[in-house]
């Protein structure tokens, strides 16, 4: 799959995440910008009522979440899914027609927490490590080789686009491969806030 056939979200290579504060907090919501300050999509997650009713009583780190990355046109383009669990969360994710292409396994390392992005057959991809407090994190291939970075720092027209809510940044390298692996490394890095806080 050629950069051609890509979904145009996954065309960036710059994201910018702003978390959207609403009245009750059962679910998380994000608007997406692309480095000129343009909103190229949304994250989306749904929980159902079900689900806000027994987190009155359960941990939501137990829950399943399912997030979409949307398209302006509300076109879903990706999805992470996880269902129910009660330690170290596995992810699918999936492109826009539902078939998974790979995952997300939440791992420790020194007692700090480590991502491995799968592909659709459980082979690593990438890894996201650093420094979780700060927000300083550094995405590498299978071989170690960079690939992008999350951070908390931006400059330029995106400070004014910018609420007061938690945001962030995802550079993606252009050496990252232009195909359904890139799908896989940009939904799950520009998704991590809301996995490790469903995770917690």
């Amino acid at each position: 799959m050629g950069q051609a056939n890509l979904p145009t979200f996954f065309n960036h290579h710059d994201y910018f995440i702003d978390e959207k504060i609403g009245l009750f907090k059962f679910s998380n919501a994000y608007k997406v910008y692309d480095d000129q300050g343009q909103q190229i999509g949304n994250i989306q997650q749904t929980v159902p009522a079900w689900h806000k009713l027994l987190r009155l009583f359960l941990s939501k780190a137990v829950f399943p979440f399912t997030l979409d990355i949307k398209e302006m046109d509300n076109t879903v383009v990706a999805s992470i899914h996880r269902g129910w669990t009660f330690w170290m969360s596995k992810i699918t994710i999936l492109d826009g027609n539902g078939t998974p292409i790979g995952g997300i396994k939440h791992k420790f390392k020194l007692f700090k927490p480590l991502f491995h992005i799968t592909d659709q057959y459980g082979a690593v991809i990438a890894e996201i490590k650093g420094d979780w407090k700060a927000w300083n994190f550094t995405i590498v291939d299978a071989s170690g080789h960079e690939l992008g970075q999350i951070t908390k720092k931006w400059a330029g027209v995106m400070k004014e686009v910018f609420t007061t809510a938690d945001k962030y940044r995802v550079i993606i390298g252009k050496e990252c491969p232009e195909d359904l692996k890139k799908i896989a490394i940009v939904a799950g890095a520009i998704t991590i806030d809301m996995v490790l806080k469903e995770s917690k």
